[in-house]
């Protein structure tokens, strides 16, 4: 059976906004052809009102945290945010489940057809073996800045990783967690191990003053956070330089590198991780940046140096809904100079290719099932209206 979509405007994404056209695909939603809508039978066409835009790619997320909606408070920061993460998580297994099952399809309902999720354990995996999105797993590894804790980190997650579905077109990586808990030598454990392989690297970046005051000049609160757990950083010793400079030095350079967050990333930084390696991507959650930390990064920094943006949704403890669109919003309200096209790359193509998905997803392109969605809300200026709202068609 093949359908016929027309719309005010087909957003390919690939290639420039189609007026008056018509997008063809099959039952399975792979894309046939973008033809001109005069050129069809008007009753061969499904006409609607909005736009056409492939599915999202949600690059950064933590399932398996979704039972934790509303536990912890925003606006702490960082390091309280962390510790009430690492304090109050255990909950009943049924608990956990339960929620991970109502995440993914709040997921699904908002146009989300790809994952790139954070494990720690196991807790997600009966979800991502049906099949119902694309993950990319990825197992995070850290040691605390602790050299000779390494060797047990790499131990404790190897059950982990190997028990990551890879079923459905998923796929799964070793990462490290991010520049102020992974020593040089768990660093260099995680490239062995992805070594002669095409991965991707998720890493978490200068998302809290902090970080970057630990890596500058060595004072800063995560020497207490640290402590209350009985781990000793007197043997730490600063850069001075800011907190990516250290990962740059241990991460393989030929692999996709996705940083996630990126809050205090400043242009200097962006310039310096785009010259490090031609495979640079920056996943933005800006829901979670306010939720944690009542900050947004500075996306006029990654415009003006072409950086790759992505978009996730970070977790249900660190947010308030997993809605790729609801993230488009919010930088549309705070820094309304993101033009919509934009933000759909950011949503949809430049996610793909941090994934290594962009043989299926991302755009409209003969050939691919990228999910077909219809948006919404879009003011006459083309701008996200508020209430914008999106509804999976294939």
């Amino acid at each position: 059976m093949i359908r016929k979509f027309a719309a005010d405007r087909i957003y390919p994404v690939s290639s420039a906004p189609v007026e008056e056209g018509v997008l063809i695909a099959d039952a399975e939603g792979r894309i046939l052809a973008i033809e001109r809508l005069a050129d069809h039978d008007p009753a061969s066409v499904e006409r609607l009102s909005g736009v056409l835009v492939p599915g999202f790619v949600n690059t950064h997320c933590h399932l398996e945290l979704s039972h934790m909606k509303g536990v912890v408070d925003t606006g702490t920061g960082l390091i309280p945010f962390i510790t009430a993460v690492v304090t109050k998580r255990n909950f009943p297994p049924e608990a956990i489940a339960e929620a991970i099952e109502r995440a993914e399809q709040e997921m699904l309902d908002s146009g989300i057809v790809a994952v790139g999720d954070i494990s720690n354990t196991t807790d997600t995996f009966a979800v991502k073996a049906k099949g119902r999105l694309r993950y990319y797993t990825f197992v995070e590894a850290f040691d605390f800045l602790q050299d000779a804790g390494a060797e047990k980190a790499m131990s404790d997650w190897k059950p982990v990783y190997e028990a990551a579905p890879e079923d459905h077109g998923c796929r799964k990586a070793l990462v490290p967690h991010a520049p102020y808990s992974v020593s040089p030598t768990l660093f260099r454990k995680i490239a062995e191990a992805n070594a002669g392989q095409q991965v991707t690297v998720s890493i978490h970046n200068q998302e809290t003053p902090d970080e970057d005051a630990l890596f500058l000049h060595g004072k800063s609160g995560f020497y207490d956070f640290y402590g209350r757990f009985g781990i000793d950083l007197s043997d730490f010793e600063p850069t001075g330089q800011t907190s990516i400079h250290f990962a740059l030095k241990y991460l393989d350079p030929g692999q996709r590198t996705l940083f996630v967050h990126n809050t205090l990333t400043t242009a200097d930084d962006i310039r310096a991780a785009q010259a490090w390696s031609a495979h640079v991507f920056w996943a933005t959650c800006p829901n979670a940046n306010l939720y944690i930390e009542n900050r947004l990064p500075h996306y006029r920094y990654f415009i003006e140096n072409d950086a790759r943006l992505t978009i996730g949704t970070d977790s249900l403890t660190s947010n308030w809904q997993l809605s790729v669109l609801e993230e488009m919003k919010t930088i549309a309200r705070y820094q309304s100079y993101v033009p919509f096209e934009t933000l759909l790359r950011w949503a949809t193509l430049n996610g793909a290719q941090a994934l290594g998905f962009e043989a299926s997803l991302g755009s409209f392109e003969v050939g691919k099932r990228p999910g077909i969605l219809l948006l919404q809300g879009l003011t006459p200026e083309g701008r996200l209206d508020a209430a914008a709202s999106v509804r999976r068609l294939l």
